[in-house]
């Protein structure tokens, strides 16, 4: 039984590879439109192609780099071994891999949903959808691959060799080895995230300024010489970046559940593996339900409603996962456990599953309230665009910041209840419950990119005004579902934050973090700080970037003749290297600050105020994370509001009025935000607990002695009350 478990979890990811090749072959089999589509679609897939060479070129060096330094380390300590270097580089290729799935189908669905989009609605959604389907099951299933197959080959080699238990060192060295594939994957995740936001951005920003505000010509026009630029960038950020971040995400929080897991004290039929196992199990069914909710996402007709058809597919593959775990906790799971003394059982592991999925829905809920088109916060924007400029970003950052209320309260009851169900296993089983939808989840949000490039495409092919009306109406929900995304990401980093902060205690050998003693507040100060600088130098990374993007375009509308009356055609290939060249010198930086931080302040002043520096980066990202993601979502929708038309105080405004200028504005600042930095945030929280999770047994104040098992005691008094006998059961963890 133990044996089938283990091998059930890596045949599910299989599954999902498989299904995500069928629906990459029907994507590619479907109509490309004409000559001139096709080749606006190839500059789109080549500049795409030329980054991730460029990315991956300086990436390569330092997985080099990282893999030397990480087999060097694992021989030092007793729970570590020089493979988790080669752990660090598998995860590394999976997780750029991932990003390159994603890209590749979006560069030829784009066009695709173009071409559909000129028979109807429902066709374009149906083509738009199976792109990112390929993107999300390409993601789950090679994080469920990977992980699965890696922990089979770590338990094989460092458990059942030495003969020894679950809950020994030998186990114990066998996730330390495997955090390794999650830090390679969170490594390049933070790189790709961070570079493709920037290059993204730099062409939104330069597209914007000059073509539309400057020149007054619509967003994607084809005179524009940045808007091929532009295109590329939804790709290289929106689907190859979200791409490598979510398959981070989710291999970091199964991780953190497995590395609790190993801790609990458990007599069940898989040999004590049972609450390793589960996290994995969930993952991996995950994949099947979130294919079940796919088959969900269709329209009837161009009046059908986009926004619901993906809420019903994601809501069932939701409800799908909440009854499965349900049968699967029972099966695997033993009615009580106790972990770091807290005793708990399989129903209260149910629980907060289902707590965790909740958390993740109602996040979703609320952040498509707080960016959707016609709700009250994104008109509130709206309004205030018509006394101007300033009155618009004013009103941006204020939407933004209120929107970090009600989540933070939705996420603070998640994190209490998930404790008080299952102490710290229920914090990280509740994560890996909202990260089992996965699959779904990134197709819906790698569905927005795609159609904002079939957008793109119908306009710089001057294709009829019905076919761009049908890639506006996926392109609004697309922005929504984008924003909701990053919502989703944001909580589940939080929780498997909190995960990984745990298990980090526990090896590092330190009992609390005591804010009473000054070096772990100042470590609390200045982890608060780093998410700020971190977003500095990432929006003044699209500044500088942007402003090279908006002098090319003025330059070329200056000396290029005939571009305006389309008689000559621009130079779209200067803008794109523009783009590449400065997303990969500004990645560096904030990529730094995440991998050297938590080692500087381990080493220097040991894991407590290493903890404290966690405890505060957390907390400032999340915040950081939601304000940002949340405003340029937003700002986005109050600029297309007036795209559509919007009534402010009995009149009308449409586009090139100077209330939609002062929208693209917004916008504009808008777009670092929700792009860049914001979205970066869940991954720079990761990221530096996974590593201080690595370093932990080099820095570690305990001596890593065996773990003795707990044992829960029973004991019965008998006392005699009214002339009967009282049986009252006291139950006591034992060491």
């Amino acid at each position: 039984m133990e044996q089938a478990a283990i091998y059930l979890v890596p045949a599910l990811g299989i599954i999902g590879l498989i299904v995500m090749a069928i629906k990459s072959a029907w994507v590619t089999k479907q109509e490309t439109g004409d000559k001139n589509m096709m080749e606006l679609a190839g500059y789109i897939a080549d500049g795409a192609m030329a980054f991730l060479k460029a990315e991956w070129k300086v990436l390569s060096y330092f997985a080099i780099i990282a893999f030397i330094l990480l087999a060097w380390s694992g021989t030092l300590v007793e729970t570590s071994d020089w493979i988790i270097g080669i752990s660090f580089l598998i995860g590394a290729v999976f997780s750029a891999f991932a990003g390159y799935i994603g890209m590749n189908i979006a560069t030829k669905a784009n066009v695709r949903t173009t071409q559909a989009a000129r028979t109807s609605l429902k066709q374009a959604l149906k083509v738009s959808f199976t792109g990112g389907s390929v993107m999300g099951l390409g993601v789950a299933g090679l994080a469920v691959l990977g992980l699965g197959s890696l922990f089979i080959v770590f338990y094989q080699m460092y458990v059942v060799s030495a003969g020894a238990g679950v809950n020994g060192l030998e186990m114990e060295k066998a996730l330390e080895v495997l955090a390794g594939f999650s830090l390679g994957a969170e490594s390049i995740a933070l790189f790709a995230r961070v570079g493709g936001g920037i290059y993204t951005k730099a062409a939104d920003v330069g597209a914007d300024l000059v073509g539309k505000v400057e020149a007054g010509i619509p967003e994607d026009d084809v005179r524009n010489p940045a808007t091929i630029a532009d295109n590329v960038g939804d790709n290289v950020g929106d689907v190859a970046g979200m791409g490598a971040d979510l398959f981070g995400s989710y291999v970091a929080t199964i991780l953190a559940t497995m590395v609790l897991g190993r801790e609990i004290q458990s007599a069940d039929n898989f040999g004590g593996l049972a609450p390793i196992l589960l996290p994995m199990v969930l993952a991996g069914l995950g994949i099947i339900f979130s294919i079940m909710g796919m088959a969900f996402v269709t329209v009837k007709d161009d009046n059908g409603d986009v926004q619901k058809a993906l809420n019903l597919g994601n809501w069932s593959s939701i409800v799908f996962t909440g009854i499965a775990s349900f049968f699967v906790v029972q099966y695997m799971l033993p009615e009580t456990m106790v972990i770091r003394g807290y005793e708990f059982g399989n129903m209260d592991v149910f629980y907060a599953i289902i707590l965790g999925l909740v958390v993740g829905t109602l996040m979703s809920i609320i952040t498509e309230y707080y960016t959707a088109m016609g709700k009250r916060p994104v008109m509130s924007i709206v309004k205030q665009s018509a006394t101007g400029h300033a009155t618009n970003i004013i009103g941006g950052l204020s939407v933004g910041m209120e929107s970090t209320v009600l989540p933070i309260l939705v996420l603070a009851g998640g994190i209490y209840g998930a404790f008080e169900f299952a102490g710290l296993y229920g914090v990280a089983i509740a994560a890996a419950g909202m990260m089992a939808t996965t699959a779904m989840q990134l197709a819906i949000d790698a569905f927005g990119p795609i159609a904002d490039n079939a957008g793109g495409i119908a306009e710089m092919s001057q294709l009829p005004e019905e076919v761009r009306g049908r890639t506006d109406i996926l392109d609004a929900v697309g922005n929504t579902t984008a924003a909701t995304g990053k919502g989703f990401a944001i909580a589940s980093a939080a929780l498997t934050s909190l995960a990984l902060f745990a298990a980090f205690v526990g090896i590092a050998g330190i009992d609390a973090i005591d804010i009473y003693k000054a070096p772990v507040l100042a470590g609390l100060f200045v982890g608060g700080m780093i998410p700020f600088i971190f977003s500095s130098l990432a929006i003044a990374a699209v500044g500088r970037a942007a402003m090279d993007m908006v002098n090319e375009v003025r330059r070329q509308f200056r000396e290029i003749p005939g571009i305006m009356e389309y008689k000559a055609k621009p130079e779209y290939d200067k803008c794109v290297e523009i783009s590449t060249k400065a997303s990969i010198r500004e990645m560096i930086a904030p990529g730094a600050i995440a991998l050297i931080t938590p080692i500087l302040v381990g080493f220097a002043f040991g894991p407590e105020v290493l903890g404290g520096l966690l405890a505060g980066v957390t907390v400032s990202g999340v915040l950081m994370g939601m304000f940002q993601s949340n405003a340029g979502g937003a700002w986005d929708n109050a600029k297309k509001s007036f795209e559509k038309g919007v009534e402010i105080d009995g009149e009308m405004y449409y586009k090139k009025s100077e209330p939609h200028k002062a929208s693209v504005t917004g916008d504009t600042v808008g777009d670092p935000f929700k792009d860049t930095s914001g979205p970066s945030m869940n991954i720079l929280i990761k990221l530096m607990s996974i590593v201080a999770l690595v370093i932990a047994p080099h820095i570690s104040e305990g001596n890593h002695s065996e773990p003795t098992a707990e044992k829960i005691e029973v004991k019965k008094e008998i006392k005699m009350e009214n002339g009967k006998e009282v049986i009252t059961e006291i139950k006591k963890v034992i060491n």
